[in-house]
């Protein structure tokens, strides 16, 4: 197990790389980091979306690094160089969306809160986003502050879903869950060609994090399995709900992309608006990966993430759901967010 550098990629100084053993048996592959010098000012725990690996924050590390903190980052089980559950190692696949919590619990027992310095934040990109938004609402997130880019609340790169649902479900059912999802295949996204990509429009950075797939091998994987699908669709529905964002009370800020061509960015508004500690801030122009972006999109996370972390003592959310707070809520679910995005540009990908 080892990290893969690139010449326009190096490591970031100084690495400690760990094996971290879940509870069900997947091995982890895991990095943490102290701060470039001076005053600790905590730790970031780095949850990265489907198909990444480490490799691909090594820029978002250092910047965190100059900034004080510590950084933990590691590979979600299925991708990377983390252990899979699917003879394949190109195939993106988990049984069920629940077994990322053992991964997240694993870290945060193993990694975080042996070694690493308090106060512990989180920086969570699309799926890692809908995972740690989920571990909010259970409860158990180890984290003092969330900053989630993209997150995955509802798909809108899959047209007619509700067909889309059905057909997935049927074909798990019929025993095709560890089967590439229709059309899919062993082509990891990051080493397709730029022009019409969804992820960025910088090309430089684009072209980096092609290296650094070409190099890791394996571990860019390529499409999802009908599991994973069919797992993501269950996962994203309790999003839907207009209590589900109501309950968190971990301070969280969100970071939409005004030109998402992956997650749907109105859903997400919707989302972050019913918030009692949060709140969503969308960056103009921006694709999916807002920290992949040109530099004027991501000078606008790094302000909106250095206002927000580490932020100062958090008060006390009540914990009640009231009457009025419901009724808020019903109206929000109806596009109350903004009147000039109706509900139905993107209430297709939110079935499942």
């Amino acid at each position: 197990m080892q990290l893969y550098d690139a010449p326009d990629n190096p490591i970031p100084s100084d690495p400690t790389l760990v094996s971290v053993k879940t509870q069900d048996g997947i091995v982890l592959r895991a990095a943490r980091w102290m701060p470039a010098s001076g005053e600790v000012r905590g730790t970031v725990c780095v949850l990265q979306g489907r198909a990444e690996f480490i490799e691909k924050y090594f820029e978002v590390i250092g910047e965190l690094r100059e900034r004080g903190f510590a950084v933990v980052a590691f590979d979600w089980r299925g991708q990377g160089l983390s252990g899979r559950q699917v003879g394949n190692p190109r195939k993106g696949h988990v049984r069920r969306f629940s077994d990322y919590r053992r991964d997240l619990e694993a870290i945060r027992d193993q990694v975080l809160v042996p070694y690493m310095p308090a106060p512990h934040f989180a920086l969570a990109h699309s799926m890692g986003g809908a995972i740690a938004l989920n571990a909010a609402y259970e409860g158990w997130l180890p984290f003092r502050r969330l900053v989630t880019t993209t997150p995955m609340i509802a798909l809108c790169i899959i047209r007619h879903s509700l067909w889309t649902v059905g057909t997935v479900r049927v074909l798990k059912f019929l025993g095709f869950g560890r089967a590439f999802v229709p059309g899919g295949g062993e082509t990891s996204i990051s080493t397709m060609p730029f022009k019409g990509n969804r992820l960025t429009g910088d090309p430089v950075r684009y072209a980096r994090n092609a290296h650094v797939a070409h190099a890791i091998g394996e571990g860019a994987i390529g499409a999802p399995t009908v599991s994973w699908l069919d797992s993501a669709f269950r996962f994203m529905k309790r999003f839907t709900d207009p209590r589900f964002a109501m309950r968190i009370r971990l301070p969280t800020l969100v970071i939409a992309a005004g030109a998402d061509p992956v997650c749907a960015t109105p859903a997400t508004e919707r989302f972050a608006a019913r918030l009692k500690a949060g709140h969503a801030i969308v960056i103009p122009g921006a694709r999916h990966e807002i920290l992949m972006e040109r530099d004027p999109i991501r000078e606008q996370f790094w302000a909106a993430f250095d206002a927000f972390i580490p932020g100062s003592p958090d008060r006390a959310i009540p914990g009640d759901v009231s009457a009025a707070d419901k009724s808020a809520a019903e109206e929000l679910d109806r596009g109350g967010v903004d009147p000039a995005v109706p509900s139905r540009d993107d209430a297709p990908a939110l079935s499942g």
